[in-house]
């Protein structure tokens, strides 16, 4: 279906967009923006009361969401106006997949305009412009990415938890890996499992993935974390487990003896929070400090910059609501005030420049990072990012090097080489259409 939607023209569709629509049809892959749409769009009053809002959700795992989200743009053009997807969310994955279409809505058409978008990080508009200068697509968040530890297990081995005097003693790799002997000596794991430092390894590559011709390239920064994370498998430094399993939530828990974890924006307010609790609670709830490990963590910037993640909202061609599209974006991705009550009110971090500085420079703390201003940190981080080697196949190519290499660090394959050949089998039939 991808080849389908990169060979699709624009005549296909007679209208980019029209307003009049009953359904507003919203395709993504969990609940995140839903709950921002909710919160600070629908909670004000924004949403035409004759207007139906419907959420199309499909899991991102395995390339599952992509799939939906292609065949449903695929019936685009012929689909009965309810049932025409109006508004559909990308990631930094698969963004290029989708903006080099035109199934994506320039913003132009939209109606946002310069003005409204100046305020927002430089990179999340770079990815999600086309390869003729046009951007399809915009977002609420900037993703840069932290090292998040545990203060007590800090204080421990390290006699300090000071983030100023761990940054220096995690600044690069060797030093990281000096602190992890040392957080093994006295029982402790210096990362939960195999894929926690994958990205940070992977947002430093020097070339694409894939390149004009269509052939895979695997960087040799991408074999560093192939090698490090076999060392720290070998000595124990990790605990075996994989992204998103229950032992891995577990190790972010009261009972872990995991020293730290690479998380990005999102991570710390949406997912270490709900895994350091004892007694999980909603997002924007009232979270009591002393429940679980609260106020046990704190974040440094750690040995590289990099990134994980974000989503971009992008307006179908053919939508028949582009008014209220246009709303929503400007609302949620362009008002730099409601951006900003987004972090205070979730502690997620957003997409406008000046209002992150403002808070990085001002008493704003998290009680959850033991009363640390982690936005001075963040604001740091996110314009050295660079999204100029991200493709339209990462998410299948990242999964599938992960699953090839995780045979290895368990010693089921013994050679680094035969890990690769697995990795090229399972690709060759996941995109036929690449070589290597």
């Amino acid at each position: 279906m991808l080849a389908a939607l990169l060979l699709v023209t624009s005549a296909v569709f007679a209208q980019d967009a029209t307003d009049g629509g009953k359904v507003l049809n919203i395709a993504a892959w969990n609940e995140e923006f839903q709950s921002r749409f909710n919160d600070y769009f629908a909670a004000a009053g924004l949403v035409p009361e004759d207007v139906t809002v419907n959420w199309l959700i499909t899991p991102n795992q395995d390339n599952a969401y992509q799939n939906k989200l292609d065949e449903m743009l695929l019936a685009q053009e012929s689909a009965a106006p309810d049932d025409k997807v109006d508004l559909f969310l990308i990631e930094a994955d698969y963004a290029l997949k989708y903006v080099d279409t035109p199934y994506a809505l320039d913003l132009a058409t939209i109606g946002l305009t310069e003005e409204d978008l100046a305020d927002q990080y430089q990179y999340t508009r770079d990815i999600v412009t086309d390869s003729n200068g046009v951007q399809r697509g915009t977002s609420w968040q900037a993703t840069p990415g932290l090292f998040v530890y545990r203060r007590s297990i800090a204080k421990d081995v390290l006699g300090t938890d000071d983030p100023d005097e761990i940054q220096a003693l995690l600044s690069d790799w060797d030093k990281f890996d000096g602190v992890a002997e040392k957080m093994a000596e006295k029982g402790y794991k210096m990362l939960s499992g195999y894929d926690d430092a994958y990205r940070v390894f992977a947002n430093n590559i020097s070339a694409p993935w894939v390149d004009e011709s269509g052939k895979i390239t695997v960087d040799p920064n991408l074999l560093r974390w192939a090698e490090q994370t076999k060392e720290y498998t070998d000595k124990g430094y990790n605990n075996r487990t994989s992204l998103w399993s229950s032992e891995w939530a577990a190790d972010q828990g009261p009972e872990g003896k995991v020293f730290g974890f690479f998380y990005s924006t999102w991570g710390i307010n949406f997912t270490l929070l709900g895994n350091s609790l004892a007694t999980p609670v909603a997002e924007g709830g009232k979270e009591e400090v002393g429940n679980g490990i609260y106020g046990d963590w704190a974040v440094v910037l750690g040995p590289e910059s990099w990134y994980w993640g974000g989503t971009w909202i992008v307006g179908a061609t053919g939508t028949d609501n582009v008014s209220l599209v246009k709303d929503i974006m400007k609302k949620l991705t362009a008002d730099a005030e409601t951006m900003k009550q987004i972090t205070i009110d979730t502690q997620d971090y957003t997409n406008t420049v000046s209002g992150m500085n403002e808070l990085a420079n001002s008493d704003f703390k998290s009680d959850f990072l033991g009363g640390q201003n982690h936005i001075a940190l963040f604001a740091e981080a996110a314009p050295k990012i660079d999204m100029s080697n991200v493709g339209p196949y990462d998410q299948g190519l990242t999964e599938e090097f992960q699953a090839a290499f995780k045979d290895y660090f368990d010693g089921n394959t013994a050679t680094v080489e035969e890990a690769l050949e697995n990795f090229y089998t399972a690709i060759s039939e996941k995109y036929p259409n690449l070589t290597y």
